[in-house]
């Protein structure tokens, strides 16, 4: 759900980022929770199992903090407890921590916040994704930086502009930054998460993004269709280094929920612009799985998930989950502990 302000701002931000995860809860003075979420999972590789990443693992542990200060100034953070610090600082588990205040139209933030990239399945909080596309795997999308959003009275669109730390950065040279320009709205049974982003992915040298995030609601029935076309100097600019992702999902009940979905990120630029799917990657993903919610009155309690998913081609990054002939088998359940609200 997405209330006031500085949720529509940063909403549009990212999320991989999440509809779920950059709402500020306006009413409260302080609202702590926890949520978790616990997976079996087995893997296979070209019919092999792969015992590094099959068994029981924690997913996901994080916390949510979100409050008011005052009129208009409203305040989030979340931690990830499971997340490494690589750059030895306290920050790097964090996915965002940033102050926004509203005024009028407007709203302004600041902090560590999601890249405003765009699309719907970099939209979402990432406990509520199981099979996922390249470029969603590696993309950094949390940075450091500042916002202003504008939302135009008795609309249901809202535009964003921000500045932010390069998702390309190192600790040696911080000194780099991404420009975006996102566009969300709701138009009847189609809603928009539409992006324009120019970062540097070396010292004075960008990669242009331009994403095409769209959703179609029809009763308990949902499409969601991304198309992510990236572009640096010395390639042909289009759907050379791309990413589409469709997911399609249906509710026969408030307790159920089935969906499947296919990816395909491909990369013949022929530059080194794009780190997050690599040169020579060309991979296919497609599966799908169920949603139970068995405590009806409180529905985002208690889940449980089971869902399969296969991918073919080639991934030139070694480290991803999804490689050539990957089969992935995966159940498990997730939990919110509301551990204190403060009217």
């Amino acid at each position: 759900s997405i209330a006031g302000l500085c949720a529509l701002l940063m909403a549009g931000a990212a999320q991989a980022a999440q509809t779920d995860s950059v709402t500020a809860r306006h009413t409260d003075l302080l609202d702590i929770n926890v949520r978790a979420r616990v997976d079996w999972q087995n893997t296979w590789e070209d019919s092999h199992v792969r015992d590094s990443d099959s068994g029981f693992e924690g997913k996901y542990l994080m916390m949510r903090l979100d409050g008011r200060i005052g009129d208009g100034i409203t305040y989030s953070w979340r931690q990830r407890f499971n997340k490494a610090a690589f750059d030895g600082s306290f920050f790097d588990a964090t996915d965002w921590v940033y102050v926004d205040w509203a005024t009028g139209d407007f709203n302004f933030t600041a902090g560590k916040q999601a890249v405003a990239i765009g699309g719907w399945e970099y939209d979402r909080n990432p406990v509520d994704l199981y099979g996922t596309g390249v470029f969603w795997q590696n993309v950094a999308c949390w940075q450091m930086g500042v916002s202003a959003g504008w939302t135009p009275r008795d609309s249901d669109d809202h535009l964003q502009f921000q500045v932010s730390q390069s998702m390309f950065h190192s600790s040696g040279n911080r000194n780099m930054y991404g420009y975006s320009l996102l566009w969300r709205g709701t138009h009847g049974l189609w809603s928009p998460i539409w992006s324009v982003n120019l970062t540097e992915w070396a010292k004075g040298r960008y990669i242009n993004y331009i994403m095409l995030g769209n959703r179609f609601d029809y009763d308990a029935v949902t499409l969601e269709f991304d198309l992510m076309n990236r572009y640096a100097g010395g390639q042909a600019f289009l759907l050379r280094d791309c990413s589409v992702v469709a997911d399609l999902s249906w509710r026969p009940s408030p307790a159920w929920k089935l969906h499947a979905k296919y990816t395909y990120d491909v990369n013949r630029a022929g530059n080194a612009a794009d780190s997050f799917v690599l040169p020579g990657t060309e991979l296919s993903m497609a599966g799908g799985g169920v949603e139970f919610y068995p405590l009806r009155k409180a529905r985002t309690s208690l889940r449980l998930h089971a869902n399969c998913y296969g991918s073919w081609g080639r991934n030139t990054n070694d480290a991803d989950l999804m490689q050539d002939r990957t089969v992935v088998l995966d159940c498990g359940v997730t939990w919110d502990m509301n551990l204190f609200r403060l009217k």
